[in-house]
Order: C-alpha cells, then sequence, then structure tokens
C-alpha cells in the first residue's frame, strides 16, 4: 500500500543535495550543506504498544532516534509530536510520557527543543529527529555488496511481546524483555559508519526481518539468512509458540511474500519471527566478511546482547532465502 502510494505522487524536480530521499524506502532523509556535513531527517511516532507512559515514551523516543544512526549519523535534536486524547488520561501520565521521551534523548546526549500537540481520540507519541552525517560515511540501507555479511545487532520478538502485552497476557519477564530491548539506543550506527568494510544499515522496525533483509537487496542482490543463527528473546519464543502473533506480521509477509523462499515444512511460529514487526529494532548491519570479527566485537563490547551473524548478500534478482 505505502509503494503504491508514494508511486502515485506527483514527481520532484532533482535536487543534487538531496543525497537520500524516498527512492529507496531508506530510514531517514539526508540533505548536504557541506563538502563534509550533512542533514539526516527523521519522524517516527505511534500508539502506545505498552499501558506505562513513561515506557511508552522511552520506546517511541529511542525508535524514531533510531533512524539517524542507521544512516551512520549522530542526532544533534528532536521535536515531539503527540496527539493527546484531552480529557481522557490524566496530565500526570501525559507528562510521563513526554518525560521518558526527554529521558531517552538525554541518554543520546540531545535536547528536545520544542515540538507539536494536537486532541487526539488515542495516545500518539513520537519524534522529528535531527542530525548530522558526513557525506562519506553515509550508509545506505541498499549499497550492501555480494558476499557480504549480514549482522543483526538486537534479538527479534518485541512485536510478539506487545500482542502478549494488548492482550493482558504479558508476564514481568516478558515486559522486561520487550521495554529492555526496544530502549537500548542504536549508538553503535555512528561508530560502524566509520568502517569502510560497513557498506551497508538499516534498523529493522514495522516491516519485520524479511521486509528489512528485501529492501537490503536492493535492485541486484539477494540474502540468505540463517533461522537457526538468529537472535531472538527467549520469552517471545514462548508467546509466539502459544499463538500470540500481530495483524501486520501476516500484512508483512502479504506485501513481499513473493520475494521470499522459506523452507519445506517450516512451522508457524518461526515464520512469524521472520516478519514480526519490531519497535525499536537492532541494525541489521551488512559488512565485507574482513570485518565481521570486528563489527561483532564492537557490539560486544558495547553492551549489545545477541548481536549476532545471520546470513550473507549475493549477486542475482532480488531475493531472500532462509535456510
Amino acid at each position: 500500500m505505502l509503494d503504491q502510494f508514494l508511486d502515485g505522487l506527483p514527481a520532484q524536480a532533482a535536487n543534487p543535495k538531496l543525497l537520500v530521499g524516498n527512492d529507496t524506502r531508506d530510514d531517514a532523509a539526508v540533505y548536504q550543506i557541506a563538502d563534509d556535513q550533512a542533514i539526516v531527517a527523521t519522524t517516527d511516532f505511534f500508539m502506545p504498544i505498552v499501558d506505562d507512559p513513561r515506557d511508552f515514551g522511552r520506546i517511541s523516543a529511542a525508535n524514531a532516534l533510531s533512524d539517524v544512526w542507521a544512516m551512520g549519523g549522530k542526532p544533534i535534536m528532536a521535536l515531539a509530536i503527540a496527539g493527546i486524547p484531552v480529557g481522557k488520561i490524566s496530565d500526570a501520565d501525559v507528562g510521563k510520557i513526554f518525560g521518558g521521551g526527554i529521558e531517552m534523548c538525554a541518554e543520546a546526549g540531545i535536547p528536545v527543543a520544542g515540538g507539536h500537540t494536537i486532541d487526539a481520540p488515542e495516545p500518539i507519541y513520537g519524534l522529528a529527529v535531527v542530525g548530522l552525517v558526513d557525506p562519506a560515511k553515509l550508509r545506505m540501507n541498499d549499497s550492501a555488496k555480494a558476499g557480504d555479511t549480514l549482522i543483526l545487532g538486537k534479538p527479534l520478538g518485541v512485536g510478539i511481546l506487545g500482542a502478549a502485552a494488548n492482550k493482558a497476557e504479558l508476564d514481568p519477564n516478558g515486559y522486561r524483555d520487550l521495554v529492555e530491548t526496544a530502549t537500548r539506543l542504536n549508538t553503535i550506527g555512528a561508530d560502524l559508519a566509520e568502517l569502510s568494510g560497513v557498506h551497508a544499515m538499516t534498523d529493522l522496525t514495522g516491516f519485520g526481518l524479511l521486509g528489512h533483509v528485501f529492501e537490503m537487496c536492493g535492485k541486484s542482490h539477494t540474502a540468505t539468512i540463517d533461522f537457526a543463527k538468529l537472535p531472538i528473546l527467549e520469552s517471545a519464543v514462548d508467546y509466539v509458540q502459544r499463538g500470540f502473533v500481530t495483524g501486520s506480521g501476516g500484512r508483512n509477509w502479504a506485501s513481499y511474500g513473493e520475494h521470499v523462499t522459506l523452507p519445506d515444512g517450516l512451522e508457524d511460529w518461526r515464520k512469524n519471527i521472520l516478519v514480526d514487526p519490531q519497535t525499536s529494532g537492532g541494525l541489521l548491519v551488512a559488512c565485507s566478511p574482513e570485518e565481521t570479527d570486528k563489527v561483532l566485537k564492537m557490539f560486544a563490547e558495547k553492551g549489545y546482547v545477541g548481536a549476532a551473524v545471520i546470513g550473507e548478500m549475493g549477486d542475482g534478482t532480488p531475493h531472500v532465502t532462509v535456510v
């Protein structure tokens, strides 16, 4: 649906300073302002995936900030975006939502410099984030090379846990896993962009692992994913095997399933993990085999639990194969 909508928009005048627009469905827009500097701009917001207002604000902010790091940039400030159901939510809870967002931005070392709010039927919160990147260190989602190793920086399963939370079935351990994973900032993206052998990056969000891997294939690459190597939250495995899934996962498969080959007899729960929409998911990194150990060491040294090699890139008509 999004592809059809974007394809139907009027053509825009070419601008050589716009290094990244919506052509590649990348994580953020990038506009060059000097030989060694470009602006990175992005926005993201959504309705609550958890009931706790502070955690909602923290997760939403982390999710929005992630797009700048996924481009190899560093955020410099944010603006809050909020829809508040006036009279249906207490002032204290509104303050906790905004406070959670400010906490995450403080952890990222940036201010929330303003924003905009409206009256809305359901709570909505997120950020518009501005960052900076050296164009030479810009990393896009479709610039991988054949033979690259694919590395995932966080475990999968946040959407599954969110589905359980929406049905009031999520236990404390699962809730802890959800919040800790979703609020782990992807600051490492700016460091990874310093490595010439890191060719492409994106962060996992609503399209699920398979969707974002397929985006990384661009126009001339394939990808192979080894399911056995995927980092998956143990609590999410329990819940998905009990039937907790999101409606978005099914829509994801409907939108790109024709470009994916799954193993014969793959259990439904494994397929649901592959299409599970992530909120503030891990960075997906395509790097040369020679840089693989260095990238994994960087993830480990910065405290990313579960970062792992999950597959590799190849040449050919864009397609994803799961083995």
